[in-house]
């Protein structure tokens, strides 16, 4: 991407957009409770939330419009490079971006120590299979970025680890910390057995974690967020119901739905799995099949459709769709992405998807 493709985003819109994040943060931490089916994972409280929160966003003319929250959100050093893309050495640990990521991973050991001063001996980046993963540069310059401040990290598939009650360790030596890439997000394989005994048992730092995935990430908050009568029923505040109704697409649960007055209509919607990430099963309702709609499951999520902006490229002219991504740690805002892509959802798997540079507008 060359520095001639700027996304600009408004300044009114980006206050609109922090302001969601901080009140899904506080409505998920007065939930206190998860989803009823959701697994033993998600009800433990570890007492930490979740680094690299991300909150997607399409611009419309009436302002920003939330898809969905992710906890595992991966790109935050890939989008601070295309914010400066004339910096060619690697990223300095001790500048403003790269200190504010590294902070979180010490402010979330503090509170699963409960102490102000925690000490991280060993931390793991860990995915499955990281090395044939597309983020996994971004997961390298992670990796050397704790190095060089002192804390030893390394990048490794949950294979390379001894994982079980008592802990999880490298070589023999104890893993305090993990940043989990892996999109097994409630530690239901039989990969991270290992890791779900550990940290259950409290043995290990694990962030992001299931009940950060639970409280936030979890599609069907989606349905409860844009239901102006479940909030009033739930005291949300009207002003925070304006701003919620008014930002999130209405969502609903497709067994709800009469499938048949859905069908006629399916171009307005969205349908996407509850449990989904990556884009990975989601299905624009003017694309669908009538067999692939009818084989849809009834937990399936009914979205309205908001389109994504676009961007005329240069120098070719080829026209972009592009998404705005928040990086978020617990109230505080890490920084603000834009991903250009082609096809049906965000990817960075066409030629010349990835991420550009945001210049906020008054």
């Amino acid at each position: 991407m060359t520095t001639q493709n700027v996304v600009i985003l408004a300044r009114k819109h980006l206050r609109t957009m922090i302001r969601m994040t901080r009140l899904l943060r506080r409505l998920a931490l007065q939930q206190a409770q998860p989803w009823p089916d959701t697994p033993d994972t998600a009800r433990f409280d570890p007492g930490h939330e979740a680094v690299m929160m991300g909150y997607d966003f399409h611009l419309t003319p009436n302002g920003p419009r939330l898809i969905e929250v992710n906890t595992n959100a991966g790109g935050a050093l890939m989008a601070h490079t295309a914010q400066h893309p004339d910096q060619t050495q690697p990223l300095d640990p001790l500048s403003r971006h790269p200190q504010r990521l590294l902070a979180t991973f010490m402010q979330e050991m503090a509170l699963f120590r409960q102490t102000p001063r925690p000490v991280i001996n060993r931390m793991v980046i860990l995915d499955e299979q990281p090395a044939n993963q597309f983020l996994y540069p971004e997961m390298q310059a992670c990796a050397a970025l704790l190095n060089a401040v002192g804390i030893p990290c390394s990048i490794h598939d949950p294979a390379e680890l001894r994982m079980d009650a008592s802990g999880v360790t490298l070589h023999g030596a104890p893993v305090d910390l993990i940043y989990n890439r892996h999109c097994d997000f409630y530690l239901e394989t039989p990969s991270l057995a290992g890791l779900r005994a550990a940290w259950l048992n409290r043995q290990l730092c694990l962030t992001p974690n299931p009940r950060a995935y639970a409280l936030l990430a979890d599609k069907r908050h989606l349905i409860t967020w844009s239901d102006p009568d479940t909030l009033l029923a739930r005291g949300v505040a009207p002003d925070a119901i304006r701003l919620l109704t008014d930002t999130i697409p209405t969502t609903r649960l497709l067994s709800t739905l009469d499938r048949t007055a859905l069908w006629k209509e399916r171009a307005r919607w969205v349908f996407k799995p509850s449990q989904g990430f990556g884009g990975r099963g989601v299905l624009l309702g003017d694309k669908i099949s009538r067999t692939r709609f009818d084989s849809l499951d009834g937990a399936t999520l009914v979205q309205s459709l908001v389109p994504p902006p676009t961007l005329r490229m240069a120098p070719s002219g080829t026209l972009f769709k592009y998404d705005i991504r928040l990086f978020v740690y617990r109230d505080q805002i890490l920084g603000v992405a834009a991903r250009a892509y082609r096809g049906q959802v965000t990817n960075f798997r066409e030629p010349g998807n990835g991420f550009l540079p945001v210049q906020i507008s008054i």
